[in-house]
């Protein structure tokens, strides 16, 4: 495998509108950050790990929880993602950049690096690989790499608020000029849309709080199958929030979207 320089960033705020402070409330005695940071450092291929807060004095409590836990941190633009992601590329002289939201505190670290071998294995064959095009992992696995020089034309070119927002669109919805692969789950199953193991909803909370109350003291880096196994055991798990699965922010910019059709996303549900 050539050599490359990876750096990882889990982006991180506290200042989510439906559910604030989400980074920061505890799963078995730790924030919730932290142990998904836990879970990412489990992965073989992720080089160095940094926090991509904001400047909002309300994310100091990050800043601060990075420093005692000695995680690398920066902080940047509230909303321009892609700027935060490029200035930490930079600042850290990557030769590649992954991206993982701070709302996947079930991520499985072996799908982390089975997304980031397939790029590091070709080094040279792409500009951007994940496994969200199309997505077939259940939700909250989400993993994205892309060269820092592809990186750098999408922060230089990027116009529209959603490609500085979340990062990325601009190289996955171009293409003819960016080399594109997706990593789809071994399985050849699709759970993309009926299973959700991401956090932006007080139920998607409780959910994850179960499954790490009822897995992590016996392996904390339980993954993907032992969640399954889980869920299976008990039902009523799957269903503290099942009422959002499939709801991700795609659903905002249709038709803007030009490779994105309504099947990939759900309107939120009506309050009761």
């Amino acid at each position: 495998m050539k050599f490359t320089k990876v750096v990882t960033v889990i982006q991180a705020r506290t200042g989510s509108s439906r559910l604030p402070g989400k980074v920061l409330r505890p799963l078995l005695g730790q924030p919730l950050l932290l142990r998904q940071i836990e879970r990412v450092h489990a992965a073989h291929l992720v080089g160095t790990i940094v926090v991509a807060t904001t400047t909002d004095p309300a994310d100091d409590a990050i800043v601060t929880l990075c420093q005692q836990a000695d995680i690398h941190c920066y902080r940047g633009h509230p909303t321009d993602l892609l700027d935060r992601h490029f200035q930490v590329g930079w600042q850290f002289q990557a030769d590649a950049v992954v991206k993982i939201p701070s709302d996947c505190p079930l991520i499985d670290p072996a799908v982390i690096d089975r997304v980031l071998a397939h790029y590091l294995e070709q080094p040279d064959a792409y500009d951007y690989v994940s496994n969200l095009h199309p997505a077939t992992y259940p939700d909250g696995n989400d993993v994205e790499i892309m060269r820092m020089s592809a990186l750098t034309i999408a922060w230089q070119e990027a116009v529209h608020s959603f490609e500085r927002e979340h990062t990325t669109p601009f190289l996955w919805e171009n293409p003819a000029r960016f080399r594109l692969g997706n990593v789809t789950w071994e399985t050849g199953l699709n759970y993309a849309m009926s299973h959700r193991w991401t956090i932006d909803y007080e139920p998607d909370y409780r959910f994850i709080k179960a499954v790490y109350e009822a897995l992590y003291p016996h392996n904390p880096l339980f993954g993907l199958d032992d969640i399954l196994h889980l869920l299976a055991e008990n039902p009523s798990l799957a269903a503290l929030n099942d009422i959002y699965a499939g709801i991700n922010w795609y659903r905002h910019h249709l038709p803007e979207l030009r490779t994105i059709t309504p099947d990939q996303t759900r309107q939120e549900p009506l309050p009761c």
